[in-house]
């Protein structure tokens, strides 16, 4: 029964695929960014679906297990206070450049913002080396799903094939537009599936004060911060959410809205957005402790899909590991889908086909694209084991290391070819000592004192950038022209 459920979800997501494909127009703009034409609501639940991944919800409710309820306060918190933030000082001046100039990647933004094909290249790189990990997780988190709710049945291999095949079909068949209401619904599923989760396990432990309880018997050190969190971790991860800043995949789905004005939901809703997610998975996660106790390394992951499958029945376990399913999917379409965008124009359009390209062929190789992508990631998800939270924070960690520059690129004249690069070099370098430092040892901190490489990386990209634009040349008059120019005062006032 439950198999069938999950498989009633699949089917149901083609099917949304297919209804969407009706209103895809053809065109590459429109597979990409749905010719722009986006409203609030659906704006609100695209960029909230698409950057809570399995992260979120196995990987946060497996940290919880790990580390206590203070994983709320890590990300759940700082995501909550950033992110509105970021959409709505960023996002309307980011999409307003891109209708202007007719981008729809960073790279077309960084790479014409500064005159320079190098810089660009460079940033592509470094984009796509951040964003297949990031792949990773959503495909991990399918095959985890699949794997622990038909107990073995369905092997974590084949379950992140499958939800790679329905992730590649409803894509294809709609581009961005269909990724969008295929969002919408799977936020609302997991959403509202989070909350009966959470629901059901605290009731079938008489409470949560009954719960708490059991937890403070069994490792009272999980409901207090102790020194499981140090102070200095705690405020450097306040730099991860400015990850949403470099996210490919936010960023296009940025320029799908239809004017500046659609951002507003998202800014006011989304901290609400977040507290309804994450308090489920990370109290779930925290009360597992008291009845799965002994779980390692990444099998911490599947506490959250342990713990539906020992309180919920048959049918219900489907409903819930679906709404799991969906906070996977709903990342994972996104992320592909940049990825695509990425290699369409960045590469074969910028250095290959130029102006060339027909909207025909734009279509068919995104959405070869797609499929290239998703059968790397799920080859290399098969390969790879780790923990989703550590995955995740590594990537997120790179991506907030490129908020400098493209802060700068969207609102400092001042910034100079010279110090993006210098700020690149920066962010990628530092990325990549630390992790080659801190893979091999979970929990790694600077020096041992609890501040995170993601804000020595976030401060040293920006201090470089700003102090080799100081020293170097301003660009030049034509080109902040292009950017920075006086808005249109309008006709003129009769004077009264």
């Amino acid at each position: 029964m439950t198999l069938g459920i999950l498989v009633a979800y699949l089917v149901l997501l083609l099917a949304l695929g297919a209804w969407s494909s009706r209103r895809f127009r053809g065109t590459g703009e429109d597979f990409f960014v749905a010719t722009r034409t986006l409203g609030s609501v659906l704006l609100l639940t695209s960029l909230f679906g698409t950057n809570m991944t399995a992260f979120s919800l196995l990987g946060a409710s497996g940290e919880a297990y790990r580390r206590g309820i203070g994983v709320f306060a890590l990300m759940a918190s700082s995501t909550a206070l950033v992110t509105p933030l970021v959409f709505l000082t960023l996002a309307p001046r980011a999409w307003a450049l891109g209708k202007r100039y007719g981008f729809t990647t960073q790279t077309q933004l960084v790479r014409d913002r500064w005159g320079s094909e190098g810089l660009g290249l460079a940033l592509l790189a470094f984009q796509i080396a951040l964003l297949v990990p990031y792949l990773l997780i959503g495909l991990k988190g399918g095959g985890i799903t699949l794997a622990q709710i038909t107990a073995g049945a369905i092997p974590e291999w084949a379950g992140s094939l499958a939800v790679s095949a329905v992730v590649l079909a409803y894509v294809v068949a709609g581009g961005v537009r269909g990724t969008a209401w295929a969002n919408a619904a799977q936020t609302v599923i997991f959403t509202l599936l989070g909350a009966v989760t959470f629901w059901i396990v605290v009731s079938s432990f008489g409470g949560l004060a009954a719960a708490f309880a059991r937890v403070a018997a069994v490792e009272p050190e999980l409901l207090v911060r102790g020194d499981r969190i140090r102070p200095l971790e705690l405020l450097s991860y306040l730099a991860i959410p400015l990850s949403v800043v470099g996210f490919p995949h936010i960023f296009l789905h940025w320029l799908t809205a239809r004017d500046a004005a659609a951002f507003r939901l998202p800014v006011v809703a989304y901290p609400v957005c977040v507290a309804a997610v994450w308090l489920p998975s990370v109290t779930v996660g925290v009360l597992s402790a008291a009845e799965i106790p002994g779980l390692a390394g990444p099998e911490a992951n599947t506490v959250l899909i342990k713990m539906i499958a020992l309180h919920a029945p048959g049918v219900l376990a489907g409903l819930l590991a679906a709404g799991v399913l969906a906070a996977v999917m709903s990342s994972l379409d996104s992320q592909s889908l940049a990825l695509s965008n990425i290699v369409t124009h960045d590469v074969v359009r910028h250095y290959g086909l130029h102006d060339r390209m027909s909207d025909r062929l734009e279509v068919v190789l995104g959405r070869a694209f797609v499929a290239g992508v998703l059968g790397i990631a799920w080859l290399l998800s098969v390969v790879i084991d780790s923990s989703i939270f550590r995955l995740g924070v590594w990537a997120f960690s790179g991506f907030a290391a490129l908020a400098p520059l493209f802060v700068a690129a969207l609102f400092w004249r001042r910034a100079t070819r010279a110090g993006a690069w210098a700020s690149l070099a920066t962010a990628a370098a530092l990325w990549t000592a630390f992790l080659v430092r801190g893979w091999s040892e979970p929990g790694y901190t600077v020096a041992g004192s609890g501040l995170m490489p993601v804000a020595v990386m976030v401060a040293a990209a920006a201090v470089v950038l700003i102090v080799v634009s100081g020293l170097t040349r301003p660009p030049s008059a034509a080109r902040l022209a292009r950017y920075f120019a006086a808005p249109d005062p309008g006709p003129a006032r009769p004077r009264t």
